[in-house]
């Protein structure tokens, strides 16, 4: 066994346990024989192995004694064998159903409602003899809700290097170059530092054109005295960072930067509130309140923020609508927005750890 391997069994062995605790608790309040997990960045989640497989079917069956067994292609069984996975692996050929390779019956499975197809359900019925199936969304949901420490460790490693994304995009800034020219700029240079791919589509966009909340960066050149927006995020070991900053250039007008210091406010404000215990829709308001009584109300259209770690938008949403409480290992972004068009937009946002006694800013770059 590589040695490399072998730290990161012994790193997952703990966390990995408390997971499937979790699994086969859910699997006895439901009376269920197993949970059935489909989707990629889950199934990596529980087992440490990540894989594209396209459309062929990758799946981790949990059964209720905890054992589990991971289903992959034939052709990434090596790569199984050498990440973290200690279950039983079923490998099958392009020319053979994998679950055939399996003999079990079923009588209730647990599946990823969000994620499974009609098709594989039937598949599943066919194979398994499933008479009832039940949703186990929710449950992974929480689980991921709260990071490890070594989970924080790595989201912190990606914050730091989208404040490096956001340096070399200023310093690039010029008069007469486009969003698209920056964008490209930025994603070539942060490649120096080790990142292959960024969380989403990095944004770049310039005075009025920042009034599209998800404007797309185009030809658009920078003029002097204007606002400009960066909004991206890098994926770092699996893990994404999101943030966005709203940059002077020059000398915007009165009303720019009077939209920019209200939304500056908004974000300090919600920021400070965030500490476990509180109700996660009671941060939203404190940002929109401050945005509203400014006269702005109808230009922030969207949610305060969303939970972040193996995706750039995951479990919880931070809005007006989430009675649910902050807790300690959570990390949500903070993104207060004004949009004005013809005008500006401004839109500032940091990623939030949620300390046990309060919060900590994981992206830095100056504001």
């Amino acid at each position: 066994m590589k040695w490399h391997k072998i730290e990161m069994i012994i790193i997952l062995g703990g966390r990995t346990k408390m997971k499937l605790e979790q699994i086969t608790k859910e699997l006895q309040t439901q009376q269920a024989d197993a949970a059935w997990i489909t989707t990629p960045l889950n199934i990596f989640y529980f087992t440490g192995y990540l894989s594209d497989p396209h459309e062929r079917l990758l799946a981790l069956l949990i059964k209720d004694n905890g054992e589990q067994i991971l289903f992959c292609p034939q052709l990434e069984m090596e790569d199984v064998k050498n990440s973290p996975f200690e279950g039983e692996v079923i490998g099958y050929l392009d020319t053979e159903n994998g679950l055939d390779k399996y003999p079990l019956k079923i009588n209730k499975l647990l599946v990823e409602a969000e994620h499974l197809t009609l098709h594989r359900q039937r598949a599943l019925i066919d194979a398994f003899g499933v008479q009832q199936f039940g949703d186990i969304d929710q449950t992974i949901k929480e689980l991921r809700n709260v990071k490890s420490e070594n989970e924080i460790i790595t989201i912190k490693k990606a914050c730091e290097l989208a404040d490096k994304c956001i340096e070399i995009g200023v310093a690039f800034l010029k008069e007469g170059v486009t969003e698209r020219q920056v964008v490209n700029h930025i994603e070539n240079e942060i490649k120096a530092y080790g990142v292959n791919e960024m969380s989403f589509d990095t944004m770049v966009l310039f005075g009025d054109h920042a009034a599209s909340p998800h404007g797309t960066p185009g030809d658009r050149q920078l003029q002097k005295d204007e606002f400009v927006l960066f909004d991206l995020g890098v994926i770092y070991d699996n893990y994404c960072s999101d943030m966005t900053r709203t940059v002077r250039f020059g000398t915007p007008s009165d009303e720019a930067q009077e939209i920019y210091n209200i939304v500056l406010k908004a974000e300090q404000e919600a920021i400070a509130a965030i500490k476990p215990g509180v109700t996660i829709k009671d941060v939203d308001d404190i940002a929109r309140n401050i945005i509203s009584d400014a006269g702005y109300g109808e230009y922030f259209p969207h949610r305060l923020g969303h939970g972040l770690g193996l995706e750039e938008h995951e479990y919880q949403d931070v809005s007006s609508s989430n009675t649910n409480q902050f807790v300690a290992g959570m990390v949500v972004t903070v993104e207060p927005g004004i949009y004005v068009p013809g005008v500006a937009g401004v839109r500032i946002e940091d990623d939030i750890l949620v300390t046990e006694d309060g919060h900590e800013s994981l992206t830095g770059y100056e504001k």
